[in-house]
């Protein structure tokens, strides 16, 4: 869903995280915009038929209109609202999860609303008093919202430079060509060139970048694969980089639809060989 034929190419280049944000209430057109996106089924819907839930949660320094204050370690300064993701707590959910709730950063993006993605940076029991979490669901992830502050935080520059954020790993570290032993070479994908730049540029936690792509040598496949970063998210409770992984599906399929390149999701698994025992496959798209 583009809006205001906003390429959406040149969204997923330019976003980048927001953790101080305007003192300026998000507009009425804004929030009902917001309103009908989460309120439309088939967004949340995954490619694997998966049902994601979010919650919209206006705040007023950081307090809700139930007087819960959500906690986010200082992380986050001036939000206007926060949307809150609900899945279960397994493999499938969380990956497809992360697919329906980077779909809805960059529908956010496209209206010039400031986001930033949070697994692990908040206090999920606060957040838990405020929804309605229904049996064997969980909180994977939230994000704040509103406009992003023109002159950001030295707190956020900094925190950029820690987590490498602007530092994205090389193609030949990510991406590989029938095998894992042959890296990628630009040149040689092709039209998938810019599918696959979209993913490299995505967001992750902790700018890990787990997600490791193998082109069939027949190029009727990309397969994805998920490089564990290991004990990561052990003190979490869930495996958060299997978002990382839901996010590069997304920004693959939103550039491929705009390129005009035609395929889709499925479970088939190529039985590579891999480098070593964190590589676990996780989706194939097969183009048409």
């Amino acid at each position: 869903m583009s809006v205001n034929n906003i390429s959406m190419l040149d969204t997923m280049r330019s976003r980048q995280s927001i953790r101080t944000f305007d003192t300026e209430a998000i507009s009425e057109e804004h929030f009902k915009q917001i309103n009908n996106y989460i309120e439309e089924e088939q967004n949340f819907v995954s490619p694997f038929g998966l049902r994601g839930y979010i919650e919209l949660i206006p705040v007023v320094n950081n307090v809700t209109d139930k007087g819960i204050k959500l906690g986010t370690y200082g992380f986050i300064k001036n939000p206007r609202a926060y949307l809150v993701g609900m899945t279960e707590n397994n493999k499938d959910a969380i990956v497809q999860f992360g697919y329906v709730f980077q779909k809805l950063v960059i529908f956010l993006t496209q209206l010039g609303i400031g986001t930033c993605w949070m697994g692990g940076t908040f206090n999920r029991n606060s957040f838990e008093k405020e929804i309605s979490l229904k049996e064997g669901q969980f909180i994977p992830c939230v994000t704040p919202i509103g406009y992003p502050k023109e002159k950001q935080r030295v707190f956020d520059k900094a925190l950029r430079f820690v987590v490498k954020a602007d530092n994205k790993k090389a193609w030949d570290k990510l991406f590989f060509d029938a095998n894992f032993e042959s890296p990628l070479v630009k040149e040689v994908a092709d039209t998938l060139q810019i599918p696959i730049e979209m993913v490299r540029l995505g967001p992750s936690a902790s700018n890990k970048q787990p997600w490791r792509l193998v082109l069939s040598k027949d190029r009727q496949f990309c397969h994805f694969y998920i490089e564990h970063t290991p004990n990561y998210s052990k003190s979490f409770g869930y495996d958060m980089q299997l978002l990382d992984m839901g996010i590069a599906m997304c920004q693959f399929e939103l550039a491929c639809s705009e390129l005009m390149i035609y395929g889709e999701w499925l479970k088939e698994n190529p039985a590579l060989a891999v480098p070593n025992n964190e590589i676990e496959y996780i989706v194939s798209w097969k183009f048409w």
